[in-house]
């Protein structure tokens, strides 16, 4: 047997020190809000918003105080409201479906699929009576998107992506969110960025984007933008548009900038982390990988496996086991909230809705962490631990692990 581990699975990179001394800069001269400028200076947030569009290769682009907000302003901006029916992937995390409850609209889920993207024919017989989709490349696992996309525009359908776990990953070489009317971000601690809190919007729509800076909370400052549509735009928009003030402060954006520039090289080692660990698993007994497609350019900073057909008591113990040994795993299947982790029946707000196809897949559905903090040797220990413990659960050991577990 190999040994346990003894790392961290939520312990991220420090700031890069590029970051911490704009930071220190910008708490030197205290001018935190984003339209707080000296004469002739540009604010850090705003150079951010013009960087991130470039990088996206997006007309436009607004930073917002969390993911979470850039979901709700980014429908809210495209007409959704009370009543509303939005679509969105069954398979997701609380914010998705939160933030379409939040405007009053009714959050829809389609079908998810084993390769843990949205069921594409569920899809299809749902898109009746649908305002929008909220499409969640949930964990960065990217769907077809030229066929979704083709689906969804024959129904006259807007789609707007959730991007929290794909920053950097692409479609065809399309970049991530820049697929359907706009693409939303995350920069929250967990995500490809680090800001603690933080979100972004990107959308060549000027309309939308106009409705959206409004709604961040820019009263009639938005000619300070960089990355904004132009003046008319906001003519059309600006007297009955509500503030709903959400902005990103200079200090996280300074944070982020220096992120940005190295996101390319970051998102190589996240992958090379993950394709150590696709490795070290392929072939386990009763573990499924999920496949790749060709098309997708994924950045991989977590991973999932399914165990098929295991019930729920012995995904448990195998979950027990491997904790025991310095292994954090995280478990769709749990039929109550746990952390950050919880599935579509614990979100009552949008009413109870029949998915026989995810439920079966979460029931088996396994999820970790893959922070840069790990090096390949321990992405090798963690894979040699699921192997093992995979084995004895399954074999019904009882070993020590389990006399522990007995004893709990």
């Amino acid at each position: 047997m190999t040994g346990n581990f003894t790392g961290s699975f939520t312990q991220q990179e420090p700031i890069p020190e590029a970051g911490i001394e704009a930071a220190l800069n910008v708490l030197r001269h205290g001018r935190l809000h984003r339209y707080n400028t000296a004469p002739g200076e540009i604010a850090e947030t705003a150079l951010l918003e013009e960087e991130f569009a470039r990088f996206t290769g997006a007309k436009y682009c607004l930073a917002v105080a969390s993911g979470g907000y850039a979901l709700g302003a980014a429908l809210r901006a495209i007409g959704i409201g009370p009543g509303d029916h939005v679509l969105t992937n069954a398979f997701t995390l609380a914010p998705v479906p939160g933030a379409i409850a939040a405007l009053g609209a009714s959050p829809v889920f389609v079908e998810t699929t084993e390769d843990l993207t949205i069921d594409m024919a569920d899809l299809q017989a749902k898109l009746a009576g649908a305002r929008a989709l909220l499409l969640s490349h949930m964990r960065g696992h990217i769907c077809d998107m030229d066929r979704l996309m083709a689906i969804c525009d024959a129904a006259g359908v807007p789609v707007i992506e959730d991007c929290a776990h794909t920053m950097g990953a692409a479609w065809r070489g399309t970049p991530s969110g820049r697929h359907g009317i706009a693409g939303c971000y995350s920069t929250q601690t967990y995500k490809h960025m680090n800001s603690g809190e933080g979100g972004l919007i990107v959308s060549d729509d000027p309309d939308l984007m106009a409705r959206a800076v409004i709604l961040s909370g820019s009263y009639m400052l938005y000619g300070r933008h960089r990355a904004a549509p132009p003046a008319e735009a906001f003519d059309r928009v600006r007297l009955v548009t509500p503030n709903v003030s959400g902005r990103m402060d200079n200090l996280r954006a300074a944070i982020l900038r220096p992120q940005l520039a190295d996101l390319a090289a970051q998102c190589a080692r996240w992958n090379a982390l993950y394709a150590t660990m696709e490795a070290a698993l392929t072939g386990t007994d009763g573990l499924r990988l999920i496949p790749r497609p060709a098309e997708e350019s994924h950045v991989a900073s977590s991973f999932q496996f399914l165990l098929p057909g295991w019930p729920p008591q012995r995904v448990q113990t195998f979950l027990a086991r491997a904790a025991q040994r310095g292994v954090e795993l995280k478990w769709f299947g749990h039929p109550e909230p746990t952390g950050f982790t919880s599935r579509h029946d614990s979100w009552r707000y949008a009413g109870a809705q029949h998915l026989p196809q995810t439920d079966r897949i979460l029931a088996g559905l396994i999820d970790m962490r893959l922070p840069l903090t790990f090096t390949p040797a321990d992405v090798q220990l963690i894979a040699a631990i699921i192997r093992e413990e995979l084995a004895a659960t399954a074999a019904g050991a009882n070993g020590p692990h389990e006399t522990a577990l007995a004893a709990d």
